[in-house]
């Protein structure tokens, strides 16, 4: 089972890059009605995330710039931003790098006990295999953001 979830990584990663290659840098910014971010923020929100799931899952460090936090983290939104965000290039050599550590994990780092368990609202998460599982099902919600965002815009 933990070799499915390191394959789901890398297919849904090559998914989400594919996708955001396809949008022009002028649609990242656009927030349209009813969406709280923008295409870029989701972006960034996505490798924020994965890189923080990633820490808690595996004790790797931080592979992303430490601004990242005051740009896509949990409650920020772009009409907020003082600094200028990454680019869209940017982001996608960061979705790429982090694509590239995904062939590093082993059946055997997923099943490896979290120092202590995980705990977001009602959930809880014990292996790192957990934990991981629930940052690529957080990667594809804010997936499928970003692909009704593209819609409203077009």
């Amino acid at each position: 089972m933990a070799q499915s979830i390191i394959h789901t990584s890398q297919v849904l990663r090559q998914v989400v890059i594919g996708q955001v290659q396809g949008i022009s840098e002028a649609q990242f910014d656009v927030q349209p009605a009813g969406f709280n971010n923008t295409i870029r923020w989701n972006v960034g929100h996505m490798i924020y995330w994965m890189d923080k799931y990633s820490t808690l899952s595996f004790g790797s460090p931080s592979a992303i710039p430490e601004h990242y936090e005051t740009l896509f983290g949990s409650g920020t939104t772009p009409s907020d931003w003082t600094m200028t965000p990454p680019s869209k290039d940017e982001l996608i050599q960061g979705l790429t790098a982090q694509l590239s550590r995904f062939s590093e994990l082993t059946p055997e780092m997923l099943d490896t006990a979290l120092e202590a368990p995980f705990v977001m609202g009602p959930f809880q998460f014990s292996t790192a295999g957990e934990l991981f599982n629930f940052a690529l099902i957080h990667e594809a919600i804010h997936l499928g953001t970003i692909t009704s965002q593209l819609k409203t815009i077009q």
